[in-house]
């Protein structure tokens, strides 16, 4: 800018018309910004008090010459903090473009004679002061919200990690920006030796390509990553695409985790319920060690009998009800026939002899059982897991009934 202080009478100029400046900028605004014409009323207000603001310092900038443009608190410490996250870095850009495009226009107006070419030259200088003043809002809000965002990450997981049931998940979720995420897992294991940090950075890097949502924690030796689907882009009419199998989403992250197992919790619908997942996982984790050729990742709900035994009650409950209480239900003489099968070690024709059929009876029945529980008492896993929940299957049925006649 000219070193040439502009005559007060310029200076009682730009005063006497900084409403009506800051009035036309709005109109303006209103007129070529969509996304301004539908703020509320409250936003938008602030935003007219902002463009006033930089009017008047505007003004007294030009009365001290020589001294540092300093819009920051001038012009911005006029409005919430809030507001920066309701309007973009580009949006307030846009907003001072057409304010400094009203001033520009009103130059011959607003400068004394003699005086237009130092005016324009001091409204060059100051706009841009008030975009570098901008990008450091910006860049300050980011930077808080960055610190609170791993504050409210670390208070999920550490809820996750207690297992007890938070009120406030619902809230945190969508302060993370986890209110539209679905089909959430959380995966515990190891964690790696290191900082911490530089663990939970390489999971985002790990994630980012793949647009996942991810949040994850360090605790003593145990890493924790909850895992979400994102909404799709943008709406394609089509029905959405059906979630990747628990386990195929935790493979990529398989690298960031320390030796030993790595449990997948089952998929959940979002963030507010993904305690489940966690409890499921962390049972899992304690429980891993008693199945000596688990892959790796395993599911939770595969080392049922190991958690079962290791005093999971959910693990319990679901052998119960996925195994032996449809056994239970189930016409014919299934229950008898896989427990008989069981208790002969597989033995086909041994079994058959014990409960007077043909073999090819016992084998039919073995079918029936793998239908209705998804599990073949013929694999050597699998028959485990029945025999599991047979055993839990009757200590609760006997239980039941020694409760059944205290009370009688």
């Amino acid at each position: 800018m000219s070193t040439h202080q502009p005559l007060a009478a310029t200076l009682q100029r730009i005063e006497r018309a900084s409403g009506s400046l800051a009035t036309q900028s709005i109109a303006l605004m209103d007129e070529k910004l969509s996304w301004f014409r539908a703020m509320p009323a409250d936003q938008r207000s602030w935003i007219t008090m902002v463009a006033q603001a930089g009017i008047a310092s505007f003004v007294n900038w030009l009365r001290h010459t020589g001294k540092e443009p300093s819009p920051i608190g001038d012009v911005f410490g006029t409005a919430p903090p809030a507001l920066a996250r309701s309007v973009s870095l580009q949006q307030t850009v846009e907003l001072v473009r057409i304010t400094i495009d009203v001033v520009e226009s009103g130059v011959e107006h607003l400068a004394a004679p003699g005086e237009e070419t130092a005016l324009r030259e001091a409204v060059l200088v100051y706009s841009r002061e008030v975009a570098f003043a901008a990008a450091q809002v910006y860049a300050g809000v980011a930077e808080t919200r960055g610190a609170w965002d791993a504050r409210l990450e670390a208070m999920v997981v550490d809820g996750l990690l207690s297992g007890e049931p938070d009120d406030a998940m619902p809230s945190r979720a969508a302060a993370l920006g986890w209110a539209a995420v679905s089909d959430v897992v959380v995966i515990v294991g190891t964690a790696p030796d290191g900082n911490p940090q530089t663990v939970l950075d390489a999971i985002q890097r790990t994630v980012r390509p793949r647009r996942t949502p991810a949040l994850a924690g360090v605790h003593g030796d145990r890493l924790l990553v909850v895992l979400g689907s994102a909404p799709p882009r943008r709406s394609t009419g089509k029905v959405r695409e059906t979630p990747p199998d628990a386990r195929a989403r935790a493979m990529p992250l398989l690298s960031e985790f320390g030796t030993g197992p790595v449990v997948v919790g089952p998929i959940v619908p979002d963030l507010a319920q993904s305690g489940r997942s966690a409890a499921a996982a962390l049972a899992g984790l304690r429980a891993a060690p008693g199945w000596a050729s688990a892959p790796r990742p395993v599911l939770a709900a595969e080392l049922l009998p190991e958690r079962a035994l290791a005093g999971d009650a959910e693990a319990r409950r679901e052998l119960v009800a996925e195994i032996y209480t449809p056994l239970v239900e189930a016409p014919g003489p299934l229950l008898d026939t896989v427990a008989a099968y069981l208790e002969r070690g597989g033995a086909l024709e041994a079994t058959a002899r014990d409960l007077y059929v043909h073999p090819n009876t016992v084998r039919y029945r073995l079918r029936r059982v793998t239908e209705l529980t998804g599990r073949s008492p013929t694999e050597p896993r699998d028959a485990f897991v029945v025999q599991t929940a047979l055993v839990v299957g009757r200590l609760d049925t006997a239980a039941a009934g020694q409760r059944s006649r205290r009370r009688d």
